[in-house]
């Protein structure tokens, strides 16, 4: 069955009951699965291609909230809010109700001296205190007009009740027992309740909306990069277009301050790039012709000509905002644990509330003594900063980690990456992982012969080659100033390495070079000093690259991949974090043993196949530690898929990216380390922000059934807990790389 991936806009979500309701809806649906992220105010559903988008948005507005498709490129994500006239409309009428029923002693003062002037004009008194009514006449706009959307959507939950239906039952009850009590001299009026409460409440979602914009302010910015013009060069002219009249193949030029339209190679020019916006490096890299550019980066001072060869979609930004956007939709299970402990908690909410009425009304024996606890209890109660905790820390994380080239792929790594009890092993791929994964020469040593003739002499007879290695020997000799000479009888033999006479400086040379067991045949014996570079080089990891001139050996070429600069530092950190590292590498003994030893890595395993990896995966699990998995190649996806948190490079193939868990798009062994920093710290985060959910609701419900608690400062309470969730989360912004 073919399915498809779907995002939607939500609006009308006040907590995570209303989270429960919505996925409650969309999941009834055949086929259907749905996640509803309450930070973001989204939802994303994988649904079958026979679902239509309208009975998705039916589905969502059945349980009394509304849904449109969200697009990540127009930034529909946490959109900024007005103050709305509704806010003022409460602010204008709340505040007069608060003072006049502060004060009420007063108007009993002055009401006293009105009934005595009446009494001697023999006038009848009024029912009630004209005081009161005026109270409720100014609590009506705030209660009826301000709050309407909150009892619209608190009313149609009953239900499947949510924080709006505790507001709505809890300002109406205090509403019309008011209009009751003072109608009948009965008791107090809680009109200041009703209109206090509605207004920290709207007031308190406002603040909450606005800390949830900062929290969101990474992830927007990330949406917002790229260029939105090109200077597009056909036909030999230079042609300022929309980025999306750029298509694969198109030479683009790129000036100095100015970012680049997309992907592609460096056709013509030189330049610096900060790459920082993308991969979090913080130094500019140079680039040349034959460079490959990322979009959205930023050229620092060379005139660029550009050949697009991703564009859309396709780029390498599309693909960062794809993997940032589509983690927001998934859930950790500490989550979905909040989640199921919210779906129940409202209805017990409810009951509570109704069975602290009837208690106090059986000790008290009055309704105006039984009704402010009860009502105190629905709005203390309120699970907003329950349903915040998780969901809001995430999105910090995940859109400062891409600030830093750290895409987390999915909440559930957060409590992978915890600290255990148990030993912790960090399994690492060798090739574009510990090491560069480029071929480099890494040494020359010459046999009897003046280096700069030699250079020249290969340089000659590699100049004719396109192998990765040719076009190093090539560049190295230029980079040297070597000057290059006629070239004849030029041979190519694949595996085997090349062959071609050369004249230079009035002689002329036969040369052979390649692997010193391919060219073998045509070389006289190696001395033992050769031998025993030859096994050095070996010994390791790297190859030797052999150079004979008339049948004799005179030069060892030494390529290989370098270990990253930054990798010894970071085995150092993985071990103060808990993890015991281990290399695991198809290499041999020697080779794993000497790159093991240069990085710091204090175990290896040799001679693994690709398909052995699994393995070694399961092995250790089995053996009851957690896993860490780094890799980047298309035999390291198996892996990377069984362990239990599994890394990515950036550079890596898209087989390895698609499994892992966190891509690192600053493709080094650091920013491993700063993705395991930042998880612990956000899931540190998370549990802070519960446990303060926790003992928030376990303190107030007590103190607002027993009484003790006025209904308004209920009100003010509840909101500033969402808000102390939300700002503990944004102290993830502040996360640093080491």
């Amino acid at each position: 069955m073919d399915v498809r991936e779907i995002d939607l806009k939500l609006s009308g979500m006040t907590c995570s009951s209303c989270v429960a309701s919505i996925e409650g809806s969309l999941n009834k649906m055949p086929g259907v699965s749905a996640t509803v992220n309450f930070a973001t105010e989204s939802a994303h559903v994988i649904a079958p291609e026979s679902v239509e988008i309208a009975d998705l948005l039916g589905a969502v507005s059945s349980v009394g909230y509304k849904a449109e498709l969200l697009s990540a490129s127009n930034n529909q994500f946490l959109e900024t809010p007005a103050l709305g006239w509704r806010l003022v409309v409460a602010l204008i009428f709340a505040i007069p109700t608060i003072v006049i029923s502060m004060v009420m002693s007063l108007h009993s003062q002055i009401n006293e001296a009105i009934y005595s002037i009446l009494d001697s004009l023999n006038i009848l008194r009024p029912i009630s205190e004209p005081w009161g009514w005026l109270a409720i006449g100014l609590s009506l706009p705030v209660v009826f007009i301000a709050g309407w959307p909150i009892h619209r959507v608190g009313l149609r939950s009953l239900r499947h009740a949510n924080m709006d239906t505790l507001i709505s039952i809890g300002t109406l009850s205090a509403f019309i027992w008011s209009c009751y009590a003072h109608a009948t001299e009965s008791g107090s009026i809680y009109v200041e309740v009703a209109a206090g409460v509605m207004l920290f409440i709207l007031f308190g979602r406002y603040l909450e909306t606005r800390s949830k914009i900062r929290a969101g302010a990474a992830l927007r910015a990330l949406l917002e990069l790229g260029a939105k013009e090109v200077s597009i060069i056909r036909n030999g002219e230079e042609i300022l277009a929309p980025i999306d009249h750029l298509i694969v193949g198109d030479l683009f030029m790129v000036r100095p301050g100015e970012a680049i339209a997309t992907d592609g190679i460096v056709v013509e020019g030189e330049s610096d790039v900060d790459l920082s916006l993308i991969t979090g490096e913080s130094l500019p890299i140079h680039m040349t012709p034959g460079s490959r550019v990322i979009g959205a980066t930023i050229n620092i001072n060379g005139r660029l000509i550009v050949r697009a060869e991703r564009v859309g979609a396709e780029t390498e930004l599309a693909r960062i905002t794809r993997m940032v956007v589509q983690a927001q939709g998934e859930k950790a299970p500490i989550a979905r644990l909040a989640d199921r402990i919210a779906a129940i908690f409202v209805p017990t909410i409810i009951a509570l509330a109704l069975a602290t009425f009837l208690t106090w009304l059986i000790i008290s024996g009055e309704v105006a003594q039984s009704i402010a606890p009860a009502i105190t209890l629905l709005v203390i109660a309120c699970p907003c900063a329950l349903g915040l905790a998780t969901p809001i820390a995430f999105l910090v994380a995940s859109g400062r980690g891409a600030q830093l080239g750290i895409i987390l792929r999915t909440p559930a790594v957060l409590e992978q990456s915890d600290k255990s009890s148990r030993s912790t092993i960090l399994l690492l791929d060798k090739t574009g992982t510990v090491t560069s994964g480029k071929i480099e020469i890494l040494s020359v040593e010459t046999f009897g012969i003046d280096r700069s003739l030699l250079l020249s002499i290969a340089g000659t007879i590699e100049n004719q080659s396109e192998h990765p290695i040719a076009r190093g020997i090539v560049s190295l000799a230029k980079g040297e100033n070597c000057s290059f000479g006629l070239i004849s009888e030029f041979e190519s033999h694949s595996g085997r390495g090349v062959a071609g006479r050369v004249e230079i400086a009035g002689k002329s040379y036969l040369g052979l070079i390649g692997s010193p067991e391919a060219i073998a045949y045509g070389t006289a014996g190696y001395t033992p000093e050769i031998l025993a570079k030859i096994e050095e080089i070996k010994a390791r990891g790297r190859s030797p690259i052999l150079i004979s001139l008339d049948g004799s050996a005179r030069a060892l070429i030494e390529i290989g991949d370098q270990i990253k600069s930054d990798s010894p530092g970071a085995i150092k950190e993985f071990t103060r974090l808990g993890y015991e590292s281990i290399l695991v590498t198809g290499d041999s003994e020697r080779a794993a043993a000497h790159i093991a030893q240069v990085a710091g890595i204090p175990s290896y395993r040799a001679h693994v196949l690709p398909e052995d990896k699994v393995n070694v995966v399961k092995e250790y699990q089995g053996k009851g530690h957690r896993v860490v998995m780094i890799g980047d190649g298309v035999n390291d996806a198996a892996a990377l898929a069984q362990a239990d948190v599994s890394m990515a490079m950036g550079t890596g193939t898209d087989s390895a990216i698609a499994v892992a868990d966190i891509t690192l798009i600053r493709s080094s062994l650091s920013a491993a380390v700063d993705s395991i920093r930042l998880s612990r710290k956000t899931l540190r985060i998370i549990k802070e922000n519960l446990g303060w959910a926790f003992i928030y609701n376990v303190i107030g419900i007590p103190i607002a059934a027993t009484g003790n608690l006025n209904p308004m400062y209920a009100g003010g309470a509840m909101a500033l807990s969402s808000l102390l969730v939300v700002t503990n989360s944004l102290r993830l912004r502040n996360f640093s790389a080491k």
